[in-house]
């Protein structure tokens, strides 16, 4: 495999402010040392100097990985002790604790260093040295490393990183591995039938490049350090902060040190606000900001509920023999049913070693709860169109990623006062190309161009603190990503008919292939995904094989391979709005499907210790943050929320 992209330094901090180092020299060591440090950030201090104090407390404090994956699993009064479900206000433990936060003010704040949020940075940054104007843009990252929870199949389209960088060839972009062939096919459970791809259709790759997504990511990041942009990974946007007006002032990052109790530990420390004239959120698919964003502003007030998928990934080092630099393939079929959307890919990537990217999504709006998306990709493996590549190889990477299905009828309004919303957040993904990542860095360009008019106009009279800034929206109704969402929207709800994952193709035969999507109608999805399961008694329950350890592999030495990892004392991140209903309802009528649509094994039901029923266990630190449970549970009784920063999978190149 290949190693890790190196450490990119820290941005410099901006002219007359103190950077980490300066701030730290002299400190003392140790718990206290950082918590001094922190205290001595006044309120103007710069947001560098208060991150890096933070930082200081939160690896003073942080267990060794070894002691977090060992350490005792002692039994807490209640399954969540979060304070989004557990107001600390009503807690006596938190009497007396210093709740004040420090505050930092900046031009525009992006959540979320993915290529939606970088290419808004990046554009911006752009434009103010294009015009000679002196804009501040600071980008939030949960991750610890820029691309480290960045996980796509990928084949990327290169449109948007064109017109963002012309010269992204001469700059070193890692697109190394130009598409040669193209291949798909329907799988039955012992043959694979070819199926041509015509001049036209979607799944067309000719141009494109098959790429290491996150080493994508953290190429653009170096490109936004480069122009002037603050970087901050490790730190994760928590709260959505609001002026008197109702409009976004900007976000808070989230508190350190906090007990798996929820009581506040000795050095527990409050996060900080950035405050902005408009804040970019870009978290990805399903975001837990943007969730609340919705209801705040009535967003989806005019459009369908988003659907999704779960893509799970691996990457191998096969035999050289078997490879096959710049191949894509694609099938639909087994071993999922005709009513269960879903299909694979196989990538035969050209970086310096046989390396494949292979991977299985399965649209989460299936039915069956006995449904398990990590098994039938392992099963899938054993397919004998497939199973000969991986022979003799090695797997060497794990992960997985909700992604967004639901199309141009699901996309929400995308701005507000004081912010707005682009890439995988809203759902701006072309599903039958399964790729979104084209058009997430135009929408974050067009945004940065709509913001920098807002910014720049000095007769600008606006209605809210916060800048509403709606010429986004309308931009990016006039340009070609509308225009290719608009083509294919019709494709993904076609596959609901009697005819399932085979009517859908039909559709796109004769409706796409002929018509390029001008036909006068818009289809419909059922409705939310949670809400398509069905109960367990209504159901058959699917037998798996056991993994042989070959080719197929069980649950946790997979999640081992995406090297996630969390602080094991703190409240879990997986929030129960209600404790009692796993138990009560997921278990009792659906069988506890939470356990196996997880593909990281954070939800078990484990006996009472009385003997008798059972009870929801969360391993919260196995979560590689897909948003899965969020989005596909029944009772919608799981709330995602962010964990301490730098939490997560550590992703290299997925």
């Amino acid at each position: 495999m290949a190693a890790p992209p190196p450490a990119r330094p820290r941005p410099r901090p901006r002219a007359g402010a103190a950077g980490p180092r300066a701030a730290a020299a002299g400190a003392p060591r140790g718990v206290e040392g950082a918590a001094m440090l922190w205290s001595r950030c006044p309120p103007g201090a710069t947001a560098r100097q208060c991150f890096h104090a933070l930082k200081l407390i939160k690896k003073d404090c942080r267990p060794s990985l070894h002691t977090a994956r060992c350490a005792s699993t002692a039994a807490v009064p209640r399954i969540t002790t979060h304070y989004t479900i557990h107001p600390r206000d009503k807690d006596k433990r938190w009497e007396g604790v210093n709740m004040e936060r420090f505050a930092e003010e900046a031009d525009v704040v992006v959540v979320g260093a993915g290529p939606a949020g970088l290419s808004a940075a990046i554009r911006l940054k752009q434009l103010a040295a294009e015009h000679g104007k002196e804009i501040r843009v600071c980008l939030v990252e949960k991750a610890s490393q820029i691309g480290a929870h960045t996980l796509s199949g990928a084949c990327l389209e290169p449109r948007s990183l064109q017109e963002l960088f012309p010269d992204w060839k001469e700059r070193g972009a890692p697109l190394h591995t130009p598409v040669t062939e193209d291949k798909f096919g329907i799988l039955t459970k012992k043959s694979r039938i070819p199926v041509p791809i015509l001049p036209g259709l979607p799944m067309v790759n000719h141009g494109n490049y098959i790429v290491r997504l996150g080493h994508f990511v953290s190429w653009l990041g170096e490109q936004a350090e480069a122009l002037g942009v603050e970087l901050y990974p490790g730190y994760a946007a928590a709260e959505v902060l609001f002026h008197e007006d109702g409009s976004v002032k900007g976000i808070a990052t989230n508190d350190v040190g906090i007990q798996k109790d929820g009581a506040p530990k000795p050095t527990f420390e409050r996060g900080l606000e950035l405050h902005a004239k408009v804040t970019v959120f870009a978290e990805g698919c399903h975001g837990h900001l943007a969730k609340q964003l919705y209801k705040k502003y009535n967003l989806r007030e005019n459009c369908q509920a988003q659907s999704y998928g779960i893509g799970l990934k691996e990457l191998w080092i096969i035999d050289e023999k078997k490879w096959k630099p710049g191949r894509v393939e694609h099938t639909v079929g087994w071993p999922l049913d005709r009513h269960t959307y879903g299909g694979s890919f196989l990538y035969h990537l050209n970086e310096g070693e046989p390396l494949v990217a292979l991977g299985f999504v399965v649209g989460l709006d299936y039915q069956n709860p006995y449904l398990n998306p990590f098994r039938e990709f392992q099963r899938w493996k054993h397919h004998p169109s497939v199973e000969p590549t991986l022979e003799g190889g090695k797997r060497i990477a794990y992960g997985a990623r909700a992604l967004n299905e639901g199309g141009l009828q699901s996309i929400p309004k995308l701005t507000f006062p004081g912010g707005l919303l682009i890439g995988c957040s809203p759902g701006l993904m072309n599903v039958p190309k399964i790729k979104g990542t084209h058009t997430a860095m135009k929408s974050g360009m067009l945004a940065s161009e709509a913001i920098f008019s807002q910014l720049t106009n000095e007769n600008l009279q606006s209605k809210t603190i916060g800048l509403d800034v709606q010429e986004y929206e309308e931009n990016l109704k006039k340009s070609w990503v509308w225009k290719e969402l608009y083509a294919v929207r019709n494709i993904r709800p076609s596959c609901h008919s009697i005819l399932g994952v085979y009517g859908g193709m039909i559709y796109t035969g004769i409706f796409y292939w002929i018509l390029r999507g001008k036909e006068p109608w818009t289809l419909k999805h059922p409705g939310p995904d949670f809400a398509q399961l069905k109960p367990a008694k209504d159901c058959t329950p699917i037998e798996y094989p056991k993994p042989d350890g070959k080719i197929s592999f069980d649950l946790l030495s997979s999640v081992a391979l995406s090297g996630t990892n969390h602080e094991h004392d703190q409240p879990a991140h997986l929030t129960l709005k209600d404790d009692s209903v796993p138990v009560n309802k997921n278990l009792a009528i659906f069988d506890g499907p939470e356990q196996r649509f997880c593909p990281a094994g954070v939800y078990e039901y484990v006996p009472l210790e009385t003997g008798e029923g059972s009870r929801l266990q969360i391993n919260a630190q196995n979560c590689v943050h897909c948003k899965t449970c969020d989005i596909k549970d029944p009772s919608q009784n799981i709330n995602w929320v962010v964990p301490e920063g730098g939490g997560g999978p550590a992703y290299n190149g997925m």
